[in-house]
């Protein structure tokens, strides 16, 4: 995800890393203070009681009843949304410039949230507060439990006004947020043993599964992760790629940049100018469909066309931050088995 690289992540590597979000901000979000949501899920009526959990920092968030005023990440938010736990303060990448959902709002109403920052280091103290939330749920990219999209300069102030919860994304497969994000929505009344929940939970696994067939029937397939900015190409590696991780464990054979080989905690991409954006021969190319990134339909560069696998028509999306529901990452998995299986050779 982003651009310098240290122990204590940059927003613009972590950026990068699930492909460019804003390509070329710094890491901003902080943190106060390690390792499961499906389509339609309904909230279970008439929970009350003092509700309590400890997140991926190892904090407890404890509250005298079930908090109803949310404030959430706008992907954290599509995510319960999903469990059937409506969110109805957002902050992050919530509407596109012409008012339509952002990818990152999955099935949310965008018309009926209260939008407190739409893009990174943009958040609205002064409307958090009036709003009262109980609890600010996010995710957290780095060891440090940093709070994404949580800006460095107000984020004392953010952490008077509600306690925060983070669910970490960092250096874990998959599955392991896709649980955590459960147990989350079922803490706060979700009903995680409803049909539509537990049948996107079999989809993900049976797309799991999919996954893994097709990757070890055609083992000569190799798959680039790349994120498109003006003026520069990044490649991820699966290192600390919650959704590239865990496409690895599956067999899928997956580029990996040397650039971010080379850097354990910080090497989560590597940077190519358009000039050398033929630098790893890929057959499919799964690239970041966050609006912070220019989309593959809208890539110019005669280096771009002239990449096999686009010239192929083998680019296909990657949500390189997804969604944590089951419902919202099965199509990831399906998506990818497909391109796999119908992939011809052509690095």
């Amino acid at each position: 995800m982003p651009h310098t690289r240290a122990t204590h992540l940059t927003r613009r590597g972590i950026l990068a890393a699930g492909g460019a979000l804003g390509l070329g901000a710094a890491l901003a979000a902080c943190g106060d203070g390690g390792k499961s949501a499906g389509s339609g899920g309904q909230a279970k009526p008439g929970r009350s009681g003092a509700w309590s959990f400890k997140d991926d920092r190892g904090r407890t968030v404890k509250l005298d009843s079930v908090p109803t005023k949310i404030v959430a990440f706008t992907g954290v938010a599509a995510a319960l949304y999903d469990y059937g736990i409506k969110v109805t303060g957002v902050f992050g990448p919530t509407r596109t410039k012409d008012g339509k959902a952002d990818v990152q709002a999955g099935d949310m109403d965008v018309s009926k949230l209260t939008v407190f920052g739409n893009v990174f280091n943009q958040f609205n103290v002064e409307e958090y507060a009036a709003f009262g939330p109980q609890v600010l749920i996010t995710t957290t990219f780095d060891p440090e439990g940093t709070l994404w999209y949580v800006p460095l300069e107000s984020a004392a102030k953010i952490a008077e006004l509600a306690p925060s919860v983070a669910i970490s994304v960092y250096d874990r497969p998959l599955t392991g947020p896709l649980q955590r994000m459960w147990e989350l929505a079922e803490s706060l009344g979700a009903d995680t043993g409803s049909a539509k929940v537990t049948d996107a939970k079999k989809r993900f696994e049976a797309a799991a599964a999919r996954l893994r067939k097709a990757a070890r029937s055609r083992p000569e397939i190799k798959v680039m992760a790349g994120s498109a900015a003006q003026d520069a190409f990044y490649v991820s590696g699966t290192n600390l790629s919650a959704d590239l991780e865990y496409f690895k464990s599956l067999g899928v054979n997956l580029v990996e940049p040397s650039e971010a080989a080379k850097k354990p905690t910080g090497g989560w991409f590597e940077t190519l100018s358009w000039e050398n954006v033929d630098k790893h021969p890929a057959d499919i190319i799964i690239m970041d469909d966050r609006s912070s990134a220019i989309q593959p339909a809208d890539i110019t560069k005669a280096t771009w066309k002239k990449l096999p696998a686009v010239k192929a028509g083998q680019v296909i999306p990657r949500s390189a931050e997804p969604i944590l529901s089951y419902d919202k990452c099965a199509p990831l998995l399906e998506n990818l088995a497909k391109a796999i299986e119908t992939a011809r050779k052509v690095s």
